[in-house]
């Protein structure tokens, strides 16, 4: 049996140089993504785990079933879908389970065999998630409390999934603005932050008083856990705790970062970082 390798709420196994990525979850006997997973947040992680081991990937060739926008801002790789005529070392093979294979190489046959014990999603909880988020990612569905065009998302999301800071008066500001407070135009976001950050205070709200854009799955979840953070770097922010993670936050807690599903608007999925606990 594979190593199996518990890296950002999936199950990561290596085969030599290919990775296999599989949720942890069932639904009748059918392995299925968590709450606020899919390709895309699964492939973010695949990519992450292959840089961790010194495999390093520019480009992968993928079936369009990956956003390639967002894993571009999240990890720097390429995804080339669709009928491209240019060499790529990489592929990313979807599977038609919750599973994903990155492998270099198309002829070698590969050997994955992940761990029997998965978790078993509640099937009235599995049903009525997959509701809310076909009823959200509907074209014609719009928050009203908080409308993020299409442009204004892509344009930060460079520095929100890759954790970009900008560097101002011998400090790093984080989400990135135009401005400072004197109106002085500050640079562009090109320096990292760490994926870790200490809680300094957390809020769970309820089903009914979740913001409009969680107005659908709030009610499935049981309302919606944010955590406020400071980053060892210095800047703070406030973050929603992963949907999947069974995670009930304490002050002074260490926690790092994962790329979920955050909510869709006119049929675009918005994606961004949420919490974890660092020892999970």
């Amino acid at each position: 049996m594979n190593e199996v390798i518990e890296w950002q709420g999936y199950l990561g196994m290596f085969d030599e140089n290919a990775l296999m990525m599989q949720s942890p979850y069932i639904h009748n006997d059918v392995l299925v993504f968590g709450a606020d997973s899919d390709y895309t947040t699964m492939a973010i992680a695949g990519l992450h785990l292959l840089s961790s081991r010194g495999i390093m990937i520019s480009e992968v060739r993928s079936l369009p079933l990956v956003n390639p926008s967002a894993v571009k801002s999240a990890t720097g790789v390429t995804v080339l879908c669709g009928e491209e005529e240019e060499a790529c070392d990489w592929n990313l093979l979807v599977g038609e389970e919750a599973t994903l294979v990155f492998t270099n190489d198309l002829e070698r046959d590969l050997g994955f065999h992940g761990p029997s014990e998965l978790e078993s999603l509640d099937s009235t909880f599995y049903s009525d998630m997959q509701a809310a988020w076909e009823k959200e990612l509907s074209s014609t569905h719009v928050s009203q409390g908080a409308y993020v065009s299409e442009a204004a998302y892509m344009e930060g999301a460079d520095a929100r999934l890759g954790f970009m800071a900008q560097s101002h008066d011998q400090a790093l500001v984080w989400p990135p603005r135009q401005m400072d407070g004197d109106g002085k135009r500050l640079q562009q976001a090109n320096s990292p932050l760490l994926a870790s950050a200490v809680v300094e205070s957390w809020t769970k709200l309820s089903a009914a008083g979740a913001p409009s854009e969680f107005a659908l799955r709030a009610p499935v979840l049981g309302g919606i856990q944010t955590v406020f953070v400071r980053f060892e770097q210095g800047p703070c922010g406030v973050f929603l705790v992963a949907d999947d993670e069974q995670y009930e936050p304490s002050i002074g807690d260490q926690v790092t970062f994962v790329v979920r599903r955050i909510y869709a608007q006119e049929g675009l999925i918005r994606y961004g970082m949420k919490a974890k606990p660092a020892s999970n």
